[in-house]
């Protein structure tokens, strides 16, 4: 490990008077306190208690019913069919105010107006695609499904470089963001103060002095735990333009379950990054989290980075009620083709799940091998069949996660999935070192994604994601190199997994998926 780890100081009086004055706590604190007076009021009506309570029975028994039959996950129905029948008096409101993901329509409205305007100008080109077609008709069909699912268009004259650390990308983003002429975008869920931001935040703060437009978002509640509270001033005083997507407020609703997660920085429209990687010290292995952090991202110039951002501007107009046209910031510059790329972003309003569609394509289609990382592996019935089939088909599929927990219950739900992989042949690797962040695809030399989707419910079904694939380009042969090194320093999981574990973790274990889709 090099020199510049350190660990974090030890809590005290200031850190815990800090917490509880932090937002998160204020704000959770006057949720359960409307929580409290629902129940008060209820109680207040002793007299009129036998009504109440059968309205409310009826209330969860309805929405049991149009659960059942509504077009939704299976496992995501039955996380909220238990509760609502185990707990009838309060389950159908609390469903109302936490699992229900419709979005109010105004937002929603708003949302999908702020992406229509963002890609009305970001028109592929119809040679690129027959391209793509007669050198491959697998890559073009999910490259297809892609543009017509999203609006992101295909391109090349596309230069990329992959990173398979934080520092790396860290190091070459200090360098991009340096070269700043006219503009600097960057979109991410978690923002902390450390080595890693505050050497950004020097550059952005010097190029907007110097004139240049820098526009900054961040994630509340990704952020809620790093951040003091206001700390846009801070970025607006040092004149970066700031906003905060969908603050965490004291409202009973499901508004909160939807989060930015994306990572993206734009510079000049002719450079864009994006991956796994936050803004954080633990990124960048300068603060020892959980053990050694993998993490990777990439980096792309020329046409390409026009996807990435029309994706920041979608959710900047959102956030701030604008309408920024995006015709402005267009690339001007242009590299020579290094096969195919396309960034693409996912949105939890369309009702489609395109990063974890994109993921399945890339199984269903493999016919050599698929190798995948991501911090959590809680699959729904059609990502466990996907794997399941390529895996008895003789497909080479191995899955790559964390050894060391970044949450204890969300690690032991992900190794409930093991031995039903395992049996079909699947294979998986924990990194021995410490904790992977990295969420990649690769498969047959021929595409690779490198993204910010987890494999997980969250990011499939409420997380605004983006991602980049890769179509017979070089990045491929880099990623796939990468997870290979990657599993030489990690410990393969035994077929016969299941019977070293212990009886009363099993139990554990198969209470916790149970609520897999709420994690």
């Amino acid at each position: 490990m090099s020199n510049h780890v350190h660990t974090k100081k030890k809590w005290g009086l200031k850190s815990l008077c800090s917490l509880l004055l932090s937002k998160i706590v204020i704000v959770s604190l006057l949720i359960i306190l409307q929580m409290a007076f629902l129940l008060a009021v209820i109680l207040l009506l002793g007299d009129h208690f036998v009504w109440i309570y059968s309205i409310l029975m009826l209330l969860s028994i309805a929405i049991v019913v149009w659960l059942v039959n509504k077009n939704e996950n299976p496992a995501y129905k039955l996380a909220w069919v238990i509760p609502l029948l185990s707990f009838p008096l309060f389950g159908g409101l609390f469903y109302l105010m936490f699992g229900n993901k419709g979005m109010p329509q105004k937002l929603a409205r708003r949302i999908r107006a702020a992406e229509k305007g963002a890609h009305r100008v970001c028109q592929p080109g119809g040679p690129l695609v027959q391209e793509l077609e007669s050198l491959d008709s697998r890559c073009a069909a999910i490259s297809n499904y892609i543009t017509r699912t999203t609006g992101a268009p295909l391109w090349n004259r596309t230069s990329s470089e992959y990173f398979p650390l934080g520092e790396d990308m860290w190091q070459r983003m200090l360098e991009e963001l340096a070269k700043a002429e006219k503009f600097i975008f960057m979109e991410y869920f978690i923002l902390d103060e450390g080595k890693m931001w505050e050497s950004i935040f020097r550059i952005l703060e010097e190029k907007a002095a110097a004139g240049v437009e820098v526009r900054f978002m961040y994630d509340d509640m990704g952020s809620i735990f790093t951040l003091p509270p206001n700390y846009g001033e801070k970025l607006r005083a040092a004149g970066i333009q700031c906003t905060v997507f969908n603050p965490y407020q004291p409202h009973l609703n499901s508004m909160m379950n939807y989060r930015d997660h994306r990572k993206i920085t734009v510079i000049d429209g002719n450079v864009g990054f994006c991956g796994g990687i936050n803004i954080a010290d633990e990124y960048i292995n300068a603060y020892e989290k959980y053990g050694h952090w993998k993490d990777t991202g990439v980096m792309l110039k020329g046409d390409g980075v026009w996807n990435l951002t029309a994706m920041f501007l979608s959710l900047w107009n959102f956030s701030r009620q604008a309408d920024v046209d995006p015709v402005s910031f267009r690339p001007t510059r242009f590299w020579e083709s290094d096969g195919f790329v396309q960034p693409f972003g996912d949105s939890p309003l369309d009702r489609v799940n395109v990063c974890e569609d994109v993921y399945m394509q890339i199984i269903n289609r493999a016919t050599r091998y698929v190798y995948m990382t991501t911090p959590y592996l809680i699959l729904d019935n059609e990502m466990v069949t996907a794997l399941q089939t390529a895996a008895r088909s003789g497909i080479d599929v191995r899955i790559l996660v964390p050894h060391l927990p970044d949450k204890w219950f969300v690690h032991q739900t992900t190794q409930s999935f093991y031995q039903q992989l395992l049996d079909t042949g699947v294979r998986i690797y924990e990194y021995t070192p410490g904790f992977v962040h990295a969420k990649m695809y690769v498969s047959d030399d021929e595409i690779a994604v490198v993204g910010t989707a987890n494999m997980d419910y969250r990011s499939f079904y409420l997380h605004f994601e983006c991602a980049v694939a890769f179509y017979h380009a070089r990045l491929v042969a880099d990623v796939r190199e990468d997870i290979l090194r990657t599993l030489e320093q990690s410990f393969e999981i035994p077929k016969d997994y299941s019977r070293h574990v212990k009886l009363w973790k099993r139990i554990v274990r198969a209470f916790l998926r149970l609520f897999s889709p709420m994690m």
